[in-house]
């Protein structure tokens, strides 16, 4: 990839480590009506947008996230922090999952912690895996550099018009193998996540 192959990579990886998330203590102490919501969510994750004028959130989304379970409902339409953590999590959720997986792996979560004083808070929990995901960014970013590096190697025979975008393309499939494997793993994980949480209660 000789197109700025250098340039291209460094691209990539910078748009990685600029990868944030909106902080618990960066949301009011007050409960937000839905355009305050959408706003927060909007500002909070705008690193995440692929263009500018995409939304985060919108108001039917989240009505529709409420009617399907996933979000408890507002409370005289007004969201409290915790609707703000559980949200945050359902837009990252919702890109590589299903509504109903989604709804399997939150309900456990929003049962026992939305607004309880179950230890660790949601708060506490949000904080955490947040935390965990960003202290794994330098190792993506290596095994985005090897990928890449695999990928500027294949194609060495093929015509010179043809080798870059073929290159490319090796190493977009190299990035999309990767997230099939993960989601393949993930379903395997959800479809077991009942039965284990019997067995846990059975344990108890």
């Amino acid at each position: 990839m000789n197109i700025n192959s250098e340039n291209l990579l460094e691209s990539i990886l910078e748009s990685l480590s600029r990868i944030d998330y909106i902080h618990a203590e960066d949301i009011p102490n007050i409960d937000l009506y839905m355009d305050q919501v959408t706003t927060l969510m909007d500002s909070g994750l705008s690193s995440s947008k692929r263009y500018e004028e995409d939304k985060i959130l919108t108001k039917t989304m989240i009505n529709n996230y409420a009617k399907n379970n996933l979000l408890p409902p507002p409370d005289k339409k007004k969201y409290s922090r915790e609707h703000i953590l559980i949200l945050t999590f359902i837009y990252y959720f919702k890109n590589i999952l299903a509504i109903k997986d989604i709804e399997t792996l939150l309900n456990p979560l929003t049962k026992t912690y939305f607004q309880t004083e179950n230890q660790p808070s949601l708060s506490e929990i949000y904080e955490e895996i947040c935390s965990m995901e960003k202290s794994q960014i330098p190792d993506l970013s290596k095994e985005i550099s090897a990928a890449f590096a695999r990928a500027e190697e294949s194609f060495a025979d093929a015509p010179e018009e043809d080798r870059h975008y073929l290159q490319m393309f090796s190493f977009i499939c190299s990035l999309s193998f990767d997230v099939y494997v993960k989601k393949l793993l993930i379903e395997k994980l959800l479809d077991e996540l009942p039965d284990f949480q019997k067995s846990q209660k059975k344990e108890k």
